[in-house]
């Protein structure tokens, strides 16, 4: 069993650290009754610094154009979320799922466009051959898992939406000259999995 896999299983079972309420959620769903089941994978990489693997979407997709990212979508009928996830993740980056270790799912999230997340946590190899589908990823891209998981880069934000003030999370990594804001759902999801690994303890 690797070390990275022993750590990340360790944090992941240990539970939250510090009050439930630090967890992010989206107001919006107050108004929700009903929502569609769907599943990300967290592929954190088995590195001397891990990353995690993340995907700019196209601009010219109908839902969140150019926003960034986890692999996933919709948990088909009969699927569990972890097959929901491992599917997506080989449909969309080509990540071939018996190369990925699955530690567990995660807290879910709910959006306010409906949706109900649940984010697989598992740990690939460095050496995983990538291959984006075009038609859903524009590029992709591996961030440091110290990086987004502390929460000094984790930055709370509003903006005005439909005559209403959002707050969300916002975590800007840049390398090689660009940066890539990571924000809406995938900031929430990364602060809430912030708060269950406590990476930087």
């Amino acid at each position: 069993m690797s070390v990275l896999f022993e750590e990340v299983s360790r944090r992941f079972e240990r539970g939250h650290v510090g009050e439930p309420s630090r967890l992010w959620s989206d107001p919006r769903i107050a108004n929700i009754e009903t929502f569609k089941p769907a599943a990300v994978l967290i592929a954190i990489t088995e590195r001397k610094r891990p990353g995690i693997l993340l995907l700019h979407r196209p601009s010219t997709m109908r839902a969140h154009p150019g926003q960034i990212a986890f692999p996933g979508g919709r948990i088909d009928q009969g699927e569990t979320a972890i097959e929901a996830a491992l599917r997506e993740a080989n449909e969309e980056l080509g990540i071939d799922p018996a190369r990925v270790r699955v530690v567990g799912a995660s807290d879910l999230y709910r959006t306010g466009s409906g949706y109900e997340i649940t984010p697989v946590v598992a740990v690939v190899p460095p050496d995983m051959d990538i291959r984006p589908n075009p038609a859903e990823v524009a590029q992709w891209f591996e961030a440091p898992v110290d990086f987004v998981l502390d929460p000094a880069n984790q930055q709370t934000r509003t903006v005005e939406f439909e005559n209403c003030a959002h707050q969300f999370v916002e975590i800007i990594w840049s390398e090689r000259g660009q940066d890539h804001r990571i924000w809406g759902v995938t900031g929430a999801i990364l602060h809430n999995l912030s708060c269950r690994l406590n990476w930087n303890d």
